[in-house]
């Protein structure tokens, strides 16, 4: 795009790239007290998952220490940390649930 300076010479504009936002994933990680069935649940209704692929990453949690859940932008990925906290404690579960930068 092109624009013509008051004393008629035409200046190019570059382009701005913008950049994409920076994204987050959320990760559940392990205790020794929150049951198996209980992050299951909490993976299907919080991220949408079928129950293999919630079995699946609750198994990563028990085995690795941590799963990921998905990759949001942050607003996002802040919400789902909050509503998942809310809901284990409420449910009187000590699961923690965090979000990292990628």
């Amino acid at each position: 795009m092109a624009t013509k300076h008051e004393n008629g010479t035409i200046l190019e504009r570059q382009a701005q790239k913008l950049k994409p936002p920076p994204m987050y994933q959320v990760l559940l990680l392990n205790d020794d007290y929150t049951p198996m069935e209980f992050v299951v649940a909490i993976i299907q209704e919080y991220f949408n998952k079928d129950h293999e692929t919630a079995t699946h990453i609750m198994l990563c949690v028990h085995r690795d220490g941590k799963g990921a859940c998905g990759v949001f932008p942050k607003d996002i990925a802040s919400t789902k940390v909050e509503y998942v906290l809310t809901h284990a404690r409420k449910a009187g579960h000590p699961l923690q649930c965090v979000m990292e930068e990628v």
